[in-house]
C-alpha cells in the first residue's frame, strides 16, 4: 500500500488569516475568555507562551490576557476543507479525511496512489499536481510525504517540512519512503529521533533515560521487554518503530449532494406561502435519499429575492435524516428568525446525503418509540426560534468539587447550532 499524507498545520487559523490579514502576532480562535468554550487553535507566539489547543478559554487568556481572541467559524472551517478533499477525488477514490474542524485529525487527508503512475507520474509528480490543485482552495501549502504504512507517510510529511525550511524555492518538496515490506520503511525510520514515535512524553523521556535516542535503537529491542516495561500501548508503538503500522485507510464516501428548487410566479411575499413549496421540494428530496437509504446531515435553503441581494439559510440537522416534516420545520423556524425582507422570486433546497439514515434502538418491554431523537429535533427548533441559550442542559464536570460551581456548567441543550452559524456561545 503506498500512501500520501498531506497536512496543513493549524488549518483554522490559516483561514482566519486569509479572511482577515493581517493577524496580529498573539491570536487565540475559540471564542472570547468570557466564552465557556475551549481554544480550537492558535498561533505559534501563543503556542510558545503555553496555549494549547482544547485548554479553556479562560485558562487561555490567563496566559495571554493581551491576545486577540477570535470567535469560530466551524461551518466555513468545513465547507473549506470538504471542498478540498472533493477535488483529492479527481485523483483517487481511495481519500480519508476528517472533515469536523474540532477534531485532531481536522486538516489531514490520506490518499491511496497504489497503481497511478500512468495516470499521473511518477509520486513526486502525482503530489505536486495535487498539492498546486489545491492551492487555490486551502491557505499554505501543506506538508506532504509518502510511505508503504500511515506513520510512514506522516513521518515523511514531518522530513519534508524541515527539508522545505532550508531550501528557497517554489516547488513542493515531499519526502518518499521507497516502496516496499516493513524492512524498508524500518530502515527508513532507524536514524530519526525517537520523538518522531507517536508515544506518551512521559515514554519517550523513559527511552532517553535508557539511552535510546533513535528510533532503530528503540525497535531493536525484544518485543516482550517492551510489552513488560511500557505494556500494550508500548507495543504498539514498538511496532511503529519496526515499520509494522495495521491501521487500514479508511475511504470517506463523497459528499452527495442533491437539489430541487421552483421558481415562483408572481413572486411570493411573506414567510408562511413558501411552506407548501418547501415542503414540496423536501419531500421530493427526501424520497431520493431514503430510496439509497441515506439521510441528510445538512440542509441549505437559497431564495432569490425581488430587488434585493439572493439570501442563504444553511442548517446542521440533528442527526442524518430524509424527513421532510422535520426538515420543512427547522427551515422554516430559520426563515421566522430572520425574514428575507424581499418578494422570493425563486426558491431551492440542497441536501447532503453522505451518511446512513439514522436509526433508533427502541427497548424490548418498554414502548420509547424513539423520544431522544425527537427530543433533540423539538430543541433545535426552539433554539432557532427563541435563542439557544434558552434552554440549557447541566454539564457534570466534576462530582468532587468542594463548591457548586465546580461540579457542573450549563450549556445550550439543542445540537448542530454552532455549526449553522447560530448566535454566539453562551457567557457564564
Amino acid at each position: 500500500m503506498r500512501l500520501l499524507y498531506l497536512d496543513w498545520p493549524h488549518l483554522p487559523l490559516r483561514i482566519e488569516a486569509a479572511r482577515r490579514p493581517p493577524l496580529p502576532d498573539l491570536v487565540v480562535l475559540g471564542g472570547q475568555p468570557w466564552d465557556p468554550g475551549t481554544v480550537l487553535d492558535c498561533s505559534p507566539a501563543a503556542r510558545q507562551l503555553g496555549v494549547r489547543r482544547g485548554q479553556p478559554l479562560g485558562s487561555a487568556h490567563n496566559l495571554v490576557p493581551e491576545a486577540t481572541f477570535l470567535p469560530v467559524d466551524l461551518a466555513a472551517y468545513r465547507t473549506a476543507f470538504e471542498q478540498a478533499l472533493e477535488a483529492l477525488a479527481d485523483f483517487t477514490p481511495s481519500i480519508e479525511g476528517e472533515t469536523d474542524p474540532r477534531a485532531p485529525a481536522f486538516g489531514q487527508a490520506f490518499l491511496g496512489i497504489e497503481g497511478l503512475v500512468r495516470l499521473w507520474g511518477d509520486e513526486p509528480t502525482l503530489a505536486t499536481r495535487v498539492t498546486a490543485r489545491l492551492a487555490p482552495l486551502l491557505p499554505g501549502g501543506p506538508r506532504a510525504g509518502i510511505g508503504n504504512t500511515r506513520f510512514g507517510a506522516q513521518v515523511a510529511a514531518v522530513i519534508s517540512a524541515r527539508r522545505a525550511r532550508h531550501r528557497v524555492t517554489a516547488e513542493p518538496i515531499v519526502e518518499v519512503i521507497p516502496s516496499g515490506g516493513p524492512e524498508t520503511e524500518a530502515a527508513y525510520l532507524a536514524p530519526l529521533p525517537v520523538r518522531l514515535l507517536p508515544a506518551d512524553p512521559e515514554v519517550r523521556d523513559r527511552l532517553r533515560l535508557f539511552g535510546l535516542t533513535r528510533i532503530g535503537e528503540f525497535a531493536a529491542l525484544p518485543r516482550s521487554a517492551v510489552l513488560a516495561r511500557f505494556g500494550p500501548p508500548g507495543g504498539d508503538v514498538h511496532d511503529l518503530a519496526r515499520g509494522m503500522d495495521g491501521r487500514p485507510l479508511r475511504p470517506r464516501r463523497p459528499i452527495e449532494r442533491i437539489a430541487a428548487e421552483a421558481e415562483l410566479e408572481p413572486p411570493v411575499e411573506g414567510i408562511e406561502p413558501l411552506r407548501f413549496v418547501l415542503h414540496h421540494l423536501a419531500s421530493t428530496l427526501c424520497e431520493q435519499l431514503s430510496a439509497r437509504g441515506a439521510g441528510a446531515g445538512r440542509a441549505a435553503l437559497a431564495l432569490e429575492l425581488e430587488r434585493s441581494a439572493p439570501r442563504r439559510y444553511e442548517q446542521a440537522l440533528p442527526e442524518p435524516a430524509a424527513v421532510p416534516d422535520l426538515i420543512e420545520r427547522l427551515l422554516m423556524a430559520r426563515l421566522e428568525a430572520d425574514p428575507p425582507g424581499a418578494p422570493v422570486e425563486r426558491i431551492s433546497l440542497e441536501l447532503d446525503g453522505t451518511a446512513p439514515a439514522a436509526g433508533q434502538q427502541l427497548g424490548l418491554f418498554t414502548p420509547q418509540l424513539g423520544r431522544q431523537a425527537r427530543l433533540d429535533w423539538q430543541l433545535t427548533g426552539l433554539a432557532i426560534r427563541f435563542g439557544r441559550d434558552r434552554i440549557l442542559q447541566a454539564r457534570l464536570l466534576d462530582p468532587e468539587a468542594l463548591l457548586a460551581e465546580g461540579r457542573f456548567a450549563w450549556r445550550p441543550a439543542a445540537v448542530g447550532l454552532e455549526e449553522a452559524g447560530l448566535g454566539e456561545p453562551m457567557a457564564p
